[in-house]
């Protein structure tokens, strides 16, 4: 029977030690958590750069001095690592979330909207459009 040692948390297994092979952890392929280790990397400096241009220019985001009696609503950015069919890095995306759960219902915002469209939804009015023979625009 061949039995090969499977990777634990802990680095042991019933079998032997699991030792990572050095090649994986300079991998240019595992997206970073860290944004002070990303801002030195040209690629995703630009992709920052160009998530934030696009912030700006949907007025979906503004730097503005923090309110004395509201709390700050933190934010996160997250590295994503986008892939050709061939495999190959396409290109690198980064968003800029915010951290939701720090506001206060009532005091840091009143309303809130998130359109959501079930396929079925598109389906019916797009059956419409053909039934009725509608123009689309």
């Amino acid at each position: 029977m061949n039995v090969l040692p499977t990777k634990t948390l802990s680095g042991v297994s019933p079998i032997g030690t699991y030792k990572p092979k050095p090649y994986t952890a300079t991998d240019s392929s595992i997206e970073p958590v860290d944004i002070y280790k990303v801002m030195v990397i040209p690629s995703w400096r630009n992709a920052i750069h160009d998530e934030l241009h696009v912030l700006v220019n949907n007025k979906t985001w503004d730097l503005v001095s923090p309110p004395v009696d509201r709390s700050l609503v933190g934010c996160k950015w997250l590295f994503n690592i986008k892939k050709n069919p061939v495999g190959s890095i396409s290109h690198n995306k980064v968003h800029l979330i915010a951290q939701g759960f720090s506001q206060a219902p009532g005091l840091d915002y009143h309303e809130m909207f998130s359109p959501d469209f079930k396929a079925n939804i598109i389906r019916t009015i797009l059956a419409l459009v053909m039934l009725m023979k509608w123009k689309l625009r």
